[in-house]
């Protein structure tokens, strides 16, 4: 066999997934799919991996001639993903589980397995691109920017870049699907997947109410000034810059401004009153393995679909740094990522918090 390459290739039963197995394939790659087997609710099956995605993925690696197997992951993402998730609205943070899923799921479970397999590469259908340069690997954005994900991928390190491929990196969604097509594969039409799989088609405080999450009971909701103005059903029920179902009113609109989890408050304001330019991030992680300068300016995002902003980045201490941003963002909310960014290329990232 020699020094051939064998990539592991995540598939999910998705066009993106399947595309990619097909490209290379083509590109005369050594290819193996793996699949995971996720946990989902007895009552509420999970909207990714299920046994009918399973089927149309062992139909795609058939239809390409390359060994298909799957791995028993419910244990290990019940633990890492859905007990996260829960956790964090206990704590009334909002946590980004599908960060998590990529950390520990993809890039530690699936990673090891197919190492352990005899694979030398593991690839995904994430839009991102790898580049290596001055002795480091960097991870840039896609050439399609409204499909790049590299915002959730921020947690990846050296060796992990080097034995990652994404060969969606340099195409756009349509031409993805355009080749899926041209290719005959099952999967061309199918829909995006969408976050939190694992509620099945229960909305999220409906899901914590069912895995009997210890979530806030019902408390004030409270105006800057301190004026009560009603009261909430619990704080999980509730995201940082939400308008719509407060369930008060005021002349003016009112947004979810804070979650007071110390006295179980939710603050609510004027759009006005809803930005802010500071926050801390904390559980710092650089891509290249080394902390930046004492004080750095990059462009940070903090929601996957959130637009970048020109910040200054302030070291505080080995895993905390303080963040200034150019111009206020109004959805800066505790327990979701803020992830730094130099141009194209993705530096790394950490938890959000006030």
């Amino acid at each position: 066999m020699g020094d051939q390459r064998i990539i592991a290739i995540a598939m999910s039963g998705g066009v993106d997934s399947s595309v990619a197995a097909s490209l290379l394939v083509e590109q005369g790659e050594k290819v193996i799919g793996l699949m995971l087997r996720l946990w989902s609710d007895p009552n509420q099956p999970n909207r990714c991996c299920s046994p009918h995605d399973m089927t149309i993925a062992r139909q795609v690696a058939s239809q390409l001639d390359i060994p298909f197997y799957t791995l028993d992951a419910q244990e290990v993402f019940k633990h890492h993903v859905v007990d996260y998730f829960i956790e964090g609205y206990s704590q009334g943070i909002t946590p980004n589980p599908c960060i998590e899923c990529n950390r520990h799921i993809r890039w530690n479970f699936l990673y090891q397995n197919a190492l352990a397999l005899g694979a030398t590469h593991l690839a995904t259908g994430h839009y991102a691109r790898i580049a290596f340069s001055d002795n480091h690997y960097h991870l840039l954005r896609a050439i399609d920017h409204h499909k790049d994900q590299s915002y959730v991928l921020h947690m990846m390190d050296q060796d992990r870049l080097a034995h990652a491929i994404f060969p969606l990196g340099h195409l756009s969604k349509s031409e993805v699907r355009r080749r899926a097509r041209l290719r005959s594969l099952p999967v061309a039409d199918r829909q995006d997947s969408q976050d939190l799989c694992f509620i099945g088609y229960l909305d999220y405080h409906h899901f914590l109410l069912e895995h009997r999450a210890p979530i806030s009971p019902p408390g004030p909701i409270v105006d800057i000034d301190g004026n009560r103005l009603g009261t909430h059903k619990g704080l999980a029920a509730y995201t940082i810059g939400q308008r719509k179902g407060i369930g008060v009113s005021k002349p003016y609109p009112l947004y979810v401004i804070q979650k007071e989890p110390s006295r179980n408050a939710l603050l609510v304001g004027s759009k006005e009153q809803l930005g802010r330019d500071t926050f801390m991030v904390d559980q710092i992680h650089w891509i290249d393995g080394s902390e930046p300068d004492q004080h750095i300016q990059v462009q940070v995002q903090v929601r996957y679909k959130s637009p970048e902003i020109v910040s200054e980045v302030k070291l505080i201490e080995s895993e905390k740094v303080f963040v200034r941003l150019e111009s206020p963002l109004p959805d800066v909310t505790p327990g979701q990522f803020a992830v730094f960014y130099n141009g194209e290329e993705c530096l790394g990232g950490g938890v959000i918090l006030l």
